[in-house]
């Protein structure tokens, strides 16, 4: 009985209306997205081999793709043109720029007011965009171009900051380590990403269109990723909006054991903790799904109200 009286006492001392603190603010092309109103991405890549079948796209269906992503609600197109991985042989800055500057121009004739993302490392591809009105640069291997985040900056646009655990473009993860103690990669992650966001600022990319990503896989192991994703709220509180790039990757994969065609579920459970933790932009593949788990974190976090409420209200 004591106990029980203890516990209460510890319930009715509790505010059960605070979640984690709301996450920064981005604006991003006179759009702003905040703790109601989580960015969605939509993912398509202009490339051969992408490691996942379906976001692999031509020109006619990357268009019909976006086409449906609008309609499912997304935010944000992020375009890449190389894969990630070192699979799929060299591809150089012309044959990158062939790949996405065409399609883009025909995204922003179809969409004339979309955010446009590109994703790239290298700074001559960003300045071959310069026309298609690019609202952000996803650099996804940290800065390995020094130029890129300048391009970014005289765009106009936004800049993703990552965390690559120091490789270089393309490079699959071999060994890593971050030494004996778990929260090593933590330590390393705050660091990297307060760093570049800072560079980032003094390029000339205002600090509201400044995103950090911890880039999970990206010089990590499945443990790394977990562990990272875990310390979501600490992300968030180096102050500037967080992007979580989460759809299908092999933590996932590894975590349950499935295939990719088969991390949907857990995909949405990540993106669920990743929403309450303080993320502000999450990268997807699966668009419809991912708009409705983040709105509905929102939501049960306080910051978004339910877009219907009629249940037991007085008629």
């Amino acid at each position: 009985m004591a106990l029980a009286t203890a516990v209460l006492h510890s319930w009715c001392m509790t505010d059960f209306s605070s979640p984690p603190p709301p996450p920064a603010v981005l604006v991003l092309g006179g759009r702003r997205f905040d703790a109601g109103s989580p960015a969605v991405m939509g993912i398509i890549n202009r490339t051969p081999d992408s490691f996942y079948a379906p976001a692999r796209f031509s020109i006619d269906s990357g268009i019909a793709a976006i086409a449906a992503m609008v309609a499912d609600g997304v935010d944000i197109v992020d375009v890449g043109g190389v894969r990630a991985g070192q699979e799929g042989g060299e591809v150089s800055v012309a044959d990158e720029i062939e790949r996405v500057r065409p399609f883009l121009q025909a995204v922003r004739e179809r969409f004339p007011e979309l955010l446009i993302s590109l994703d790239t490392w290298r700074a001559p591809v960003a300045s071959a965009c310069a026309d298609v009105g690019i609202a952000l640069v996803n650099d996804t291997w940290a800065g390995a171009d020094p130029e890129l985040v300048s391009v970014a900056a005289e765009l106009g646009a936004g800049y993703v900051v990552s965390h690559t655990g120091g490789l270089p473009p393309r490079t699959d993860p071999v060994s890593i380590t971050y030494g004996d103690d778990p929260d090593a990669v933590v330590r390393d992650v705050l660091n990297t990403l307060a760093t570049g966001a800072a560079r980032a600022v003094t390029a000339g990319v205002a600090a509201e269109r400044v995103l950090v990503d911890p880039t999970l896989d990206f010089g990590k192991t499945t443990r790394h990723s977990l562990r990272v994703l875990r310390a979501t709220s600490a992300v968030a509180g180096l102050g500037y909006p967080v992007l979580q790039a989460l759809s299908r990757k092999d933590f996932v994969g590894e975590t349950l054991n499935l295939s990719i065609d088969q991390r949907l579920y857990g995909t949405l459970a990540a993106t669920a903790v990743a929403g309450w933790l303080g993320t502000t932009v999450f990268r997807a593949h699966d668009v419809a799904a991912t708009r409705q788990v983040v709105d509905m974190v929102a939501s049960i976090r306080g910051d978004r109200p339910p877009a219907v409420a009629v249940r037991g209200e007085p008629r």
